[in-house]
């Protein structure tokens, strides 16, 4: 098994140990109570935000659970342009791993000819945004990328953009969670968001594809 599968599986099984651990040592109630008592402490709640997004590439765990993590603590108001900047950049972190990293082999070289194509055809700022909105997993998109040698413009400004609907689903399911209801956005609409997403990035890929394929040289 390559290096990126196994920081995967193994930061999601962490993840997942951590999780269990916190569920079998402390009751719902009392980590509710904590995050709520973070929440009022302002100065030690933005040291744990960033804190959070900087380890996480390190663990390869994945963005969801921290973006609803900052809406529980912060609401949507003031927690989607936070979470939004922080899935920024905790994707730098291994974009620039990747970036200063070279020719790799492997999943990682697999990861870069990947990107290579994807940007020939599409652009680099275009290839980002349609790797972000679809449901494919943070850091093998920014490993792409970097491998890919694609510019720190675009990647930040495709991932910015492209970030933006997950973000904004997984937000609002953290905040609904501490309000206890189910009104406007929640986890609910996460079929509606990988459906919204997954068509944005086809419109996104479908022009540079069509001129790819009509190309004079591509026959």
């Amino acid at each position: 098994m390559d290096r990126l599968a196994k920081r995967q599986l193994v930061g999601t099984a962490g993840l997942v140990g951590v999780v269990a651990i916190a569920t079998t040592l402390l009751t719902p109630e009392r980590v509710v109570a904590q995050m709520l008592h973070l929440a009022d402490h302002p100065v030690y709640l933005a040291g744990v935000i960033v804190g959070l997004y900087l380890i996480r590439p390190f663990f390869a765990w994945p963005t969801m659970p921290l973006s609803a993590f900052v809406g529980f603590v912060l609401g949507v108001k003031y927690g989607f342009p936070v979470a939004l900047m922080g899935a920024l950049v905790t994707c730098l972190i291994p974009y620039r791993f990747a970036l200063r990293a070279g020719e790799q082999g492997g999943m990682f070289g697999w990861l870069g000819d990947s990107g290579r194509r994807i940007i020939e055809v599409t652009g680099e700022m275009r290839g980002v945004l349609a790797a972000r909105l679809s449901p494919v997993p943070a850091d093998p998109v920014s490993y792409g990328a970097g491998f890919a040698r694609v510019s720190p413009r675009s990647f930040a400004v495709g991932t910015f953009l492209g970030e933006i609907p997950w973000v904004a689903v997984e937000v609002t399911a953290g905040a609904s969670l501490r309000s206890l209801t189910l009104t406007g956005l929640t986890i609910d609409a996460l079929p509606h968001v990988l459906l919204f997403s997954a068509a944005l990035a086809v419109l996104v890929l479908a022009g540079p594809a069509y001129r790819h394929v009509n190309a004079p040289n591509s026959s």
